[in-house]
């Protein structure tokens, strides 16, 4: 059994481990460490998967490398020291919000996604340089909060905007880090928020489970009560919102941003985007999942996009024991660093994999043959459990934006945008111009 390949000089970390580097040096250094083997060590305890068997292996493998209980968004403590949901509730209440975002609970609400992604161009200055992520932001959280709340979404969505800045400052890079049981300003800040949230949510709850109109949303999924065990506790319920509420729209931005500068880089791919996108319903809302599946085209731009720049580029698994991975000895107590975005570009997977192609992820005559491993939702048991709902705003925002406007970036040496990668690769600053098409 081999050991994990080191490289000839290991980095220097700062102080608090590879948690308090800067995640553009890490990206780099995983970036190197596809050269040096499947899977590195970064530092004593910390090893890196860089291929995409070994990825896919450690999410799939989740006894042998389960995910780190870390939410953004922990349970709140309750009023009068009243009892928390029990682990048997959080899990049902995971069934029950799966209800509402698998593939099949998408597609019959398509016809709900579709207007709000026909009137994101609407917004779009037309012949200026404007920044896109925060236009997009608030165009995908208006969808997503729509979808898990349907008719109560207009009240929630500041709410959750709020949610999303306290995520921001939490997630900052620090010069110090500190333990998790320090109220830190950050911390207090998202409790506060968390809050305010809740606070909102819970006479919705009420309402809803009063009147009976438990509605269709993934909201009235949570409240339905199963068979077997009844409704599900009101804590239980709200306890689990807050994080997939944001969830909804911050991801895909990160991954619009990307899907939006290819679309100026690629003017060709857009032209067959749009054109696809010309054969959808004139009005958005007789959108159903058959036009979204005839945006072939469209959902492989989509893929390939999500390839090459996958918008949770480096995902955090424990080996609790010692254990083999691939030919190498993963030690007990050692942080396992999945990294999709080389993955993704292993050439024993993709031909050509640092080439932008849609056409890889069609099925047609010539096409650049069978893709390999798609690690952008990660995969096994832990893998986003908002896929199809990403997908469906991500394809259908593309369609609606490239059917009426030309996009280009803004003349100049430097380009419009400074890649970050700290909690996610991501275009910061994107600058792009939009032209209404003829």
């Amino acid at each position: 059994m081999g050991r994990i390949n080191e490289p000839p000089r290991p980095p220097r970390l700062p102080r608090g481990g590879y948690a308090a580097w800067s995640r553009d040096r890490l990206a780099l250094a995983c970036r190197g460490a596809a050269e040096c083997g499947d899977v590195w060590l970064l530092e004593p305890g910390v090893c890196v998967a860089t291929a995409a068997g070994p990825c896919e292996a450690v999410l799939r493998r989740a006894q042998d490398f389960p995910k780190a209980p870390s939410p953004l968004f922990p349970p709140l403590r309750r009023p009068g020291g009243g009892p928390a949901p029990t682990p048997e509730d959080r899990a049902r209440a995971h069934a029950a919000r799966m209800r509402g975002l698998r593939p099949h609970a998408v597609a019959a609400r398509i016809g709900e996604i579709a207007p709000q992604a026909a009137g994101f161009p609407g917004r779009w200055p037309p012949g200026q340089d404007i920044e896109v992520l925060p236009l997009v932001r608030h165009a995908l959280a208006e969808i997503g909060v729509r979808y898990l709340f349907s008719e109560d979404a207009p009240a929630l969505l500041p709410l959750a905007a709020q949610l999303f800045l306290a995520r921001e400052v939490l997630a900052r890079p620090a010069h110090w880090v500190w333990p998790r049981w320090i109220p830190t300003p950050a911390q207090r800040f998202r409790t506060r928020q968390q809050v305010a949230f809740t606070d909102a949510l819970r006479p919705v709850v009420d309402r809803r489970r009063s009147s009976g109109r438990l509605g269709e949303d993934m909201l009235g999924q949570m409240l339905r009560p199963s068979s077997r065990h009844g409704p599900l506790p009101p804590e239980a319920v709200l306890d689990t919102l807050p994080g997939i509420t944001v969830a909804t729209f911050e991801t895909p931005t990160r991954a619009a941003g990307w899907i939006l500068l290819h679309l100026a880089r690629h003017p060709g791919a857009a032209d067959l985007v749009a054109a696809e996108a010309d054969l959808l319903p004139a009005d958005p809302a007789t959108t159903t999942a058959a036009h979204l599946d005839g945006l072939r085209y469209t959902q492989a731009l989509v893929r390939e996009v999500l390839r090459l720049y996958p918008p949770s580029w480096l995902l955090t698994r424990r080996a609790p024991q010692r254990t083999r991975l691939a030919d190498y000895t993963v030690e007990a107590a050692s942080t396992v660093l999945v990294c999709p975005y080389t993955a993704h570009r292993d050439a024993r997977e993709y031909r050509e994999p640092d080439r932008f192609r849609p056409e890889r992820w069609l099925d047609d005559p010539g096409s650049p043959g069978e893709p390999g491993a798609f690690l952008s939702f990660g995969t096994g048991p832990h893998g986003c459990e908002g896929a199809a709902l990403a997908m469906a705003m991500l394809t259908l925002l593309t369609a609606h934006t490239a059917r009426h406007h030309r996009l280009s970036e803004p003349a100049g040496p430097e380009p419009s945008h400074q890649v970050t990668t700290f909690e996610g690769l991501a275009t910061a600053g994107l600058r792009l111009r939009a032209v209404p098409r003829g």
